[in-house]
C-alpha cells in the first residue's frame, strides 16, 4: 500500500465538500412566465414625453385624474401612443413622486399611420382609437395643397376613420376653386376666417367622438385647437414670409378633453407635416369607403387599378355608359384622384430601388 492509500484513508468526503459556482444573475432561473394582472386598472394614454406617460384613469367618473407611468419591461417593442387604453399597476393615485407602469394595451378599434415616403414600408403610428379626423387647411398663407389633403384623406380611409375637412383664412382667399376638387367625396366642410371660426358648429361635430387634428404647418391648428379648448394653451406661430412655410408648434400629440354644448369628446392635436407617405396603405380599402362604386368595381379583372386609363375597368365603362350618373361620376373622379397616388409611389419606388442589371455568365 503507497503513501497516496493511507492519505485516502484519513479523508472523509461527502456532498458538501462539492463546490458550486452559483448563479451570477440569480439563484433561481428566470421564466418567461408573466403575470396576469387580472386587478390591473385601465386609463386612456393622453401624451407621451421622453418615455413617460400621461394616462387619466377612471375616465368619466366623480374622481378622474392624470397620472404618469412607465412602459413595463415585457411591452419595450409595443409601440404605446396617445389614445391608446392602457392596463396599469401599481400607484394610480396621481400623488406626486407617484409613477405607475404600463403592463398591457388593449385592443385597439383604429389606428392611423404614415410613413417616411411612399417608398418606405416603416409604419410611425400617430394615434389610436380615433373615429375621426379633422383636416385643417388654409386658403391662402401658405397656399393650400390638394395633394397633401388626399393623401390625410386616403390614411383616414385606410384606417376606417371619417374624414372632415375646416378651411381656415377664407378672409385672404375664396376656397371655391380648391374644395372644388372634393366635390364627389362625402365630405363635411367647414370654413374659417379671422374673428368668424364656426367654434360652435365644429364642437357639435367633435362631441361623442376621438377626432384627430392633423394639417400643414401654419394652416391655423393650433388657434382653432385653442378656440375649442381654452385651457389647451397650446403654442400658435406664423408663416415665414420668404419661404411661404409654417414654423413648427406643436411638438408632441396629446389627447385634450373638448366639452361642449352639445356634449364632450376628445381633440387629438398632433404637430403639423409637409409631407404624408402612403406606404403602408392598402389600395383596396380606399375603394371600401366608395360602397356604391365598390360594388360595381366587383366586375372589374383581377388587378384593376381603376384609372381612367384601366383596361376592361367597369367603372370606366359605366362612368362612360352614362350608369354612374352625375353624383356617381364625380365619386369616381375623386377615387381616381386618390388612387393615383399609389401609382405615383410605384414610380417612386421603381426609381429610388432600380432592379439590378443581370450579368451575363
Amino acid at each position: 500500500m503507497s503513501w497516496l492509500d493511507d492519505a485516502d484513508d484519513d479523508l472523509d468526503f461527502d456532498e458538501a465538500d462539492v463546490r458550486v459556482r452559483p448563479n451570477p444573475k440569480a439563484n433561481r432561473p428566470r421564466t418567461k412566465r408573466r403575470p396576469a394582472h387580472a386587478d390591473a386598472q385601465i386609463g386612456r394614454v393622453l401624451g407621451v414625453d421622453r418615455g413617460r406617460y400621461a394616462v387619466l384613469v377612471d375616465e368619466d367618473a366623480d374622481d378622474e385624474h392624470e397620472i404618469i407611468a412607465m412602459r413595463a419591461r415585457e411591452l419595450r417593442k409595443t409601440p404605446i401612443v396617445t389614445g391608446d387604453r392602457a392596463r396599469l399597476v401599481g400607484d394610480t393615485s396621481g400623488g406626486e413622486g407617484t409613477l405607475a407602469r404600463i403592463v398591457g394595451i388593449e385592443e385597439r378599434s383604429s389606428l392611423l399611420r404614415r410613413s417616411a415616403d411612399d417608398t418606405d414600408q416603416v409604419e410611425r403610428v400617430i394615434v389610436a382609437n380615433a373615429d375621426q379626423m379633422l383636416v385643417v387647411v388654409a386658403a391662402a398663407d401658405p397656399e393650400p395643397r390638394e395633394r397633401l389633403v388626399d393623401r390625410y384623406l386616403v390614411a383616414a380611409l385606410d384606417a376606417g376613420i371619417r374624414p372632415l375637412l375646416v378651411v381656415t383664412k377664407t378672409d385672404l382667399a375664396d376656397p371655391a376653386e380648391f374644395l372644388s376638387h372634393f366635390e364627389g367625396l362625402d365630405l363635411e366642410v367647414f370654413t374659417s376666417a379671422r374673428g368668424e371660426m364656426p367654434v360652435e358648429r365644429i364642437g357639435a361635430s367633435l362631441a361623442g367622438h376621438a377626432t384627430v387634428f392633423v394639417g400643414h404647418s401654419g394652416v391655423g391648428k393650433s388657434t382653432l385647437v385653442n378656440a375649442l379648448v381654452p385651457e389647451a394653451h397650446r403654442a400658435t406661430g406664423h408663416v415665414n414670409e420668404v419661404t411661404g412655410r409654417g414654423r413648427h408648434t406643436s411638438s408632441s400629440t396629446v389627447s385634450l378633453r373638448y366639452r361642449g354644448t352639445e356634449g364632450s369628446g376628445w381633440v387629438i392635436d398632433t404637430p403639423g407635416v409637409r409631407s404624408f407617405g402612403l406606404g403602408h396603405v392598402d389600395p383596396s380599402n380606399i375603394l371600401r369607403a366608395f360602397t356604391e362604386l365598390a360594388e360595381v368595381a366587383e366586375e372589374c379583372p383581377r388587378g384593376c387599378t381603376h384609372l381612367p386609363d384601366a383596361p376592361d375597368c367597369a367603372l370606366v365603362e359605366a362612368a362612360a355608359e352614362g350608369r354612374l350618373g352625375p353624383t356617381g361620376s364625380a365619386r369616381l373622379d375623386s377615387l381616381q384622384r386618390l388612387l393615383s397616388t399609389f401609382a405615383d409611389r410605384s414610380d417612386r419606388a421603381v426609381t429610388r430601388h432600380p432592379a439590378r442589371p443581370r450579368l451575363e455568365s
